[in-house]
């Protein structure tokens, strides 16, 4: 079949996508796109009786959290139990509502497109309404915008609109706080739990920095703005429970100390990456052992970098954590066979499971580098940027980790048996993979400006056999390129060049539409959904 749709011309392949798009209106075909796995049960032979009961708190927290997401993300989930098909009931498990994430459209009939705004602000709100509130409120990423009786729009903070489940999450890890024998996780599970009844995390921020002995971790709350496709302000509440790999995180603390080292070898004017993390920057690596609410939304999240305030991060830093089980998960299952069907033979072998954890090592890293605060007085960059912050900060993480990962290879400063192309070849499949995300959310616009850079640049270039050859030296200066790019405009807060750059690059091309048709036909699935063991 590969070699079939390979040879085929963009206008026949134009044809068999309206017949596989016709085919995918149905939920059952569209939930094959993501492969089922089973997390299996963790090995707690190390964690003590309390540790397992804080664990299991941890969980029914996450559960909180994933229940006020529903209602952020769409309203009650209840809605979908009585639909009689199950795999659009399964399917709006997945995407929390009946829309699917790639495009932001309706898979099941009755509902229009996904609102820009999500559930954060009233459907009907003009932007003219938006401006004239005057609330400062109104820009934290901790509050809806809703209406009174009389048809005015308020600030509602979450720890108000969302009161039962936050009273219940804070009153699960004040539970947890008595369990635990650890000092750190005690005062970080109380200041957490003061921060979802007040909207204030600056504090429970600091304490889950300083929280570096435990075997266990909990991300919990408000953080990813990405569902506000309206102003990009607002935070979707989510939850990772985690599991601590001893040996795998202490041989990547070394890195924590190299973070300004890696900030001045970034590309471009060193005016553009000047931000330095504080000094209590630390990476994890974890098992994942549960998802809750936004992380659970979709494609899977492989690693974070947190917390994102921007203030928190200069003065006392930020923390990478690794996802290991799921990036395997992720690899095996949808990069690898992606870059086989994908990929030249001489490129094919470059592909490597090694190379692709690198590769999100480095990403994480890069969100934490460059620059917070614009150089010429307009504020944050995400103030100044506004809707289109995120998208350019997700590709800038991208191709600066793969720039930095090169840059370590090359000085042999990796603990793996990789080259440089290895770099490159995992890290353009997984982009032209993860470009299948589409144009619905920051991610997938983000993935979809690395593939369109590359591909004007001549860094890639489909052959006649319709397989990618990469040009090594070509995408190495170009993710340099693209990378000093972003910088800039994210340094300067030129939201004008912003803009244009998005519209122009963020947008899926002829020849990525019949990949995407190349990668549905052989049933290579767009991501992972996930049962527990337990």
């Amino acid at each position: 079949m590969s070699k079939l749709i390979n040879t085929l011309s963009l206008v026949t392949v134009a044809v068999v996508l309206v017949a596989c798009e016709s085919s995918r209106t149905t939920a059952a075909r569209l939930l094959e796109n993501y492969a089922q796995v089973t997390i299996p049960a963790p090995d707690l032979s190390g964690i003590t009786e309390n540790g397992k009961e804080v664990l299991n708190l941890y969980r029914f927290a996450a559960d909180q959290a994933d229940a006020i997401y529903w209602t952020q993300n769409f309203g009650s989930k209840e809605y979908f139990s009585s639909l009689t098909d199950p795999a659009e009931r399964e399917f709006a498990y997945i995407n929390y509502g009946p829309w699917n994430r790639i495009d932001n459209k309706p898979f099941i009939s009755g509902f229009g497109e996904k609102p820009a705004g999500a559930r954060f602000y009233p459907e009907d709100m003009t932007d003219e309404e938006f401006q004239a509130l005057e609330d400062p409120a109104k820009d934290s990423p901790y509050t809806l915008i809703q209406r009174k009786p009389n048809g005015a729009l308020q600030a509602v903070w979450y720890h108000d609109a969302y009161k039962e489940q936050v009273t219940k999450i804070a009153d699960l890890l004040r539970a947890a706080a008595d369990i635990t024998i650890k000092a750190s996780v005690r005062e970080y599970l109380l200041q957490m739990a003061d921060a979802v009844l007040t909207d204030d995390y600056t504090a429970a921020a600091r304490a889950w920095l300083a929280m570096t002995d435990s075997k266990m971790d909990l991300v919990i709350g408000p953080t990813e703005t990405i569902d506000d496709a309206l102003y990009g302000k607002k935070a979707s509440y989510g939850a990772y429970v985690l599991l601590k790999n001893l040996d795998r995180t202490a041989a990547l603390q070394a890195l924590c100390q190299r973070l300004p080292e890696l900030q001045a070898a970034l590309p471009g004017d060193a005016a553009y990456h000047q931000f330095v993390p504080g000094a209590q920057s630390n990476i994890f690596s974890c098992d994942v052992l549960y998802y809750g609410g936004y992380t659970n939304a979709g494609y899977k999240v492989i690693a974070i970098n947190l917390p994102y305030d921007s203030h928190v991060q200069e003065e006392f830093g930020s923390r990478t954590i690794l996802f290991d089980n799921v990036i395997r998960e992720k690899y095996n299952r949808t990069v690898f066979p992606a870059g086989m069907l994908l990929l030249e033979s001489d490129d094919q072998a470059h592909l490597d499971a090694s190379a692709f954890y690198w590769n999100i090592v480095f990403r994480e890293v890069a969100q934490a580098l460059g620059v917070k605060e614009t150089v010429n007085g307009k504020g944050s960059v995400a103030d100044a940027l506004g809707n289109e912050a995120l998208t350019l900060e997700k590709a800038k993480s991208n191709v600066l980790g793969a720039y930095l990962c090169m840059k370590e290879v090359s000085a042999y400063r990796v603990d793996a048996l990789i080259t440089k192309k290895d770099v490159l070849a995992t890290f353009i499949a997984n982009i032209i993979r993860s470009s299948r995300f589409g144009e619905g959310d920051a991610t997938g616009r983000a993935n979809l400006i690395v593939y369109n850079f590359l591909m004007e640049q001549e860094a890639i270039a489909r052959k006649a056999s319709g397989k990618y050859a990469i040009n090594y030296a070509r995408a190495e200066s170009a993710i340099s390129s693209l990378g000093e790019l972003i910088l800039f405009m994210q340094a300067t807060g030129d939201i004008k060049s912003a803009q244009q750059f998005t519209a122009k690059y963020a947008v899926v091309p002829a020849t990525l539409r019949a990949d995407i048709v190349n990668l549905e036909l052989e049933k290579i699935p767009v991501d992972i959904r996930l049962t527990y063991e337990r």
